[in-house]
């Protein structure tokens, strides 16, 4: 018989239920005094088991009651929430799913609007500061590079943040390829984050935005020092 071994306190006789051409396999269930102490044996499907076995799935007694209480509960919730009866919830939740991936991508082309009119505004001012800081709540990864493309970063050092004000979110520092290697490090290290970078672009996750500020103050300090005319 297929099995692990016995106790090395066992004491007495060993139970082995055998299924015929099926399986042999020593009982270590629960059990009953009379098969009617189950009340009900709900089998809710199969599942792949090791050794191209099949695994039974199934619930028995009260779990079943449990289960179909659990069911209801979740079903009327269901009906309260989606405004219509249970037959007709699953097409509903599709119906919300096409809804929000449409709402989620007209929401990422006007990021990626933003994003340009926001670096051509600050491309069109007479006189370009060397550092540009923005943060918005709302953004993303592709949203800072995109700003990062539009402006150039060949002589303005840009650090961009996007997520919570002062908890978690991303960030990104780019500029000419010294300056980034020198200060990307230091930058997630004041944030609470990580990151990696190259080729002037160093970018990553933050834990304390609530410090951009000292992120800022960095990066007009460093500014400053290499430009003795500012």
């Amino acid at each position: 018989v297929r099995s692990r071994g016995l106790p090395d306190d066992h004491v007495g006789p060993v139970r082995v239920v055998d299924i015929e051409g099926i399986d042999s396999n020593m009982c270590c269930g629960t059990h009953v005094s009379n098969l009617s102490d189950l009340q009900v044996i709900k089998l809710l499907g199969t599942e792949k088991g090791k050794k191209n076995k099949t695994n039974l799935v199934f619930l028995a007694g009260d779990r079943v009651l449990k289960s179909i209480e659990q069911s209801h509960s979740t079903e009327k919730a269901l009906t309260s929430l989606l405004k219509n009866g249970p037959g007709e919830h699953v097409e509903a939740v599709k119906r919300l799913q096409s809804s929000v991936k449409q709402l989620q991508k007209n929401n990422l082309n006007l990021l990626r609007d933003i994003a340009v009119l926001i670096a051509r505004d600050f491309k069109s001012k007479p006189v370009q500061s060397q550092l540009f800081v923005l943060h918005r709540k709302e953004g993303d990864s592709e949203f800072m590079n995109i700003i990062a493309n539009e402006i150039g970063t060949e002589e303005t050092l840009l650090f961009l943040t996007v997520g919570d004000e002062k908890e978690a979110g991303l960030f990104l520092l780019a500029g000419p390829v010294e300056a980034v290697e020198n200060l990307g490090p230091r930058v997630a290290e004041l944030l609470g984050g990580k990151g990696a970078g190259k080729r002037g672009r160093f970018q990553g996750k933050a834990t304390k935005m609530s410090r951009r500020g000292e992120v800022q103050a960095l990066l007009q300090e460093f500014i400053s020092h290499r430009s003795p005319e500012l």
